[in-house]
């Protein structure tokens, strides 16, 4: 079984680790050929295409500016203990028990928009590059075009070493988009999170995201293999909802 999740805007590299276990990003070498690209863009280059402000795009053109292609404590830090967005506060990593972490390192995937693939203990450096920007460089139309061949055939790699075919999609479609379904040899299961608003259920994102990361760490915690057991997922009083569940969408609301 493989969970897949975004990764997030909002980066943390000053607490330390609590574990001295990393990796190394499956795609440094085509991160660091996306720098490469990165480094020559100017601030107002950066805001456009980005859709940032200025402070912004200056934070990022230093952080493109620093970055290299060696990975070591003195200039990374774990992924998973790394961003801290809403998904994130929802896994809540920092409370997680080692074995669980370990256990994420072989059956959780973050998809990035600079390193493609990576495992929650691979070492990354501060960066800012959604997937869905337009940046076209090279032979290359946007990160889609880069990314999309390298991330397919990575995750099909990851799902048969995980020993099971079963993709459990808790990333947004931005970045889910960037694998081609079709080619992945998985049961694909996407849930959804609602809310109940005036008697009709919604999807809101804030509340979404950090729902995906509960389930991340549910998944971790019970160690789920099938789509059924998902069902028993019951964290912020979402529960399943039977009546608005179809085979691999399982939804949940509160």
């Amino acid at each position: 079984m493989l969970v897949i999740l975004s990764p997030s805007k909002t980066l943390d590299f000053e607490p330390a680790s609590p574990t001295s276990i990393t990796s190394q990003p499956v795609f440094a070498k085509e991160a660091a050929e996306l720098i490469r690209h990165l480094k020559k863009l100017s601030i107002g280059e950066l805001e456009d295409m980005m859709r940032i402000s200025t402070k912004l795009a200056w934070l990022n053109q230093k952080r493109f500016a620093l970055w290299k292609p060696e990975f070591a404590a003195a200039n990374s830090n774990q992924a998973i203990f790394s961003f801290k967005g809403e998904v994130y506060h929802g896994l809540d990593v920092p409370s997680m028990q080692d074995g669980d972490v370990e256990n994420s390192q072989h059956h959780m995937r973050i998809l990035s928009g600079l390193y493609g693939v990576l495992r929650p203990l691979d070492l990354i450096q501060p960066y800012r590059l959604e997937m869905g920007t337009s940046f076209r460089f090279g032979k290359y139309a946007d990160l889609y075009h880069f990314w999309r061949q390298k991330i397919t055939r990575q995750i099909g790699i990851d799902l048969k070493e995980s020993g099971s075919y079963l993709l459990i999609n808790l990333a947004s479609q931005e970045y889910f988009s960037a694998i081609e379904n079709k080619k992945l040899n998985a049961k694909i299961v996407t849930p959804q999170f609602l809310e109940n608003t005036n008697d009709s259920f919604k999807m809101i994102t804030v509340y979404a995201k950090k729902a995906r990361g509960m389930m991340a760490r549910y998944i971790l915690e019970y160690h789920i293999n099938c789509e059924e057991d998902l069902r028993g997922f019951d964290g912020d009083g979402y529960y399943y909802n039977s009546n608005l569940s179809k085979p691999g969408s399982p939804v949940f609301t509160r």
